[in-house]
């Protein structure tokens, strides 16, 4: 069974639908404090929580768990400015107790969900996995404290792992059984959908004077579930054998603020207003990265670039959201 740690939220959820469309058995744990319940339409549900070694025990006591791949992590860059021991503790220490349970129950395959954040600002574009790790944040920092304790692991104890470096996670699952349901919600997509749904005035737009051809922040978005189809080939690769790594995950291709809006008016057929706002501190003009090394030995082919998909899946699924028993967390 492949355990799913954090597999009630974002990410998780779309794994799971993917990974047991593929024959595979799972087990999602998650405590539920970002997560939904509700989400977990496919394997075995256990509540737990990371800090409670005892929790993580029991889980891979009660399941003959053959591989982890883990989502549990607090994702504000902001929030673990303020709230750095915050971060620290949940992103980095509950891993190294999972760690602790894994290496007692002898499961040394590992695919972990890591960050483009890792990288800090980019001295070059499109970021490949060689540029300089300079992460600018607590986030950032933690991910990369996590790859280097795997680095150590492996050396040591011979636990294989295959970090992935997320970029800009977006999008909802085809079918619209499951998508983006944050609280608060600091994605731009979300948030221009929900101006487009009225639940917002305006969607606010941090800076029109970047050096980009249209003056506002450029980014690279990839779909979910072909994040979720990486990391089933990420678990099959270390599977048959291959070597502990770690792999960029973006669209390769960068929109800027207002491409998005844009497209967003067109696929909503709704007016969508827009307000310049200053820059906010920390934002580079453009963050793109390079695949090219998931595509080749991973064998990773994304099927859902099109800025066009990516933001009609995120508006069948926000529409829905609004007539659905989520209705009063989406309010």
């Amino acid at each position: 069974m492949i355990l799913i740690v954090g597999g009630a939220g974002y990410i998780g959820s779309h794994l799971n639908k993917e990974i047991t469309q593929r024959g595979y058995e799972t087990v999602i744990f998650d405590n539920l404090s970002y997560g939904h319940e509700d989400f977990v339409k496919w394997g075995t549900f256990f509540k737990g929580d990371l800090g409670n070694i005892e929790d993580i025990r029991s889980v891979f006591q009660k399941y003959p768990i053959e591989a982890v791949m883990h989502f549990a992590a607090f994702t504000y860059v902001g929030e673990s400015v303020e709230d750095p021991q915050k971060y620290y503790m949940n992103n980095v220490k509950n891993t190294l107790n999972l760690l602790q349970v894994m290496l007692e129950e002898d499961v040394k395959h590992f695919v972990f969900s890591s960050t483009c954040a890792t990288y800090g600002n980019p001295i070059e574009i499109p970021i490949t996995e060689n540029h300089p790790q300079n992460p600018i944040n607590p986030y950032g920092k933690g991910k990369l404290i996590v790859e280097q304790v795997l680095k150590d692991y492996n050396d040591a104890y011979g636990l294989k792992y295959v970090s992935l470096r997320y970029f800009n996670a977006a999008g909802a699952d085809i079918d619209s059984e499951i998508g983006e349901l944050h609280d608060p919600e600091t994605h731009l997509i979300p948030l221009i959908l929900d101006a487009a749904a009225g639940k917002r005035d305006d969607i606010k737009i941090f800076g029109t004077d970047y050096d980009t051809p249209d003056g506002t922040c450029i980014r690279d978005y990839i779909h979910v579930t072909d994040l979720a189809d990486a990391h089933i080939l990420a678990l099959e690769y270390l599977k048959n054998g291959g070597k502990s790594d770690f792999f960029n995950l973006g669209n390769g291709n960068g929109f800027s603020v207002k491409e998005v809006i844009d497209e967003a008016r067109r696929i909503t057929g709704r007016k969508i207003k827009a307000t310049e706002a200053p820059r906010r501190p920390g934002d580079p003009p453009i963050l793109i990265g390079s695949s090219k090394k998931a595509m080749e030995i991973l064998k990773w082919k994304p099927k859902y670039y099109d800025l066009s998909k990516i933001i009609e899946t995120a508006w069948n699924w926000h529409r829905k959201l609004i007539n659905s028993k989520f209705k009063n967390k989406f309010s």
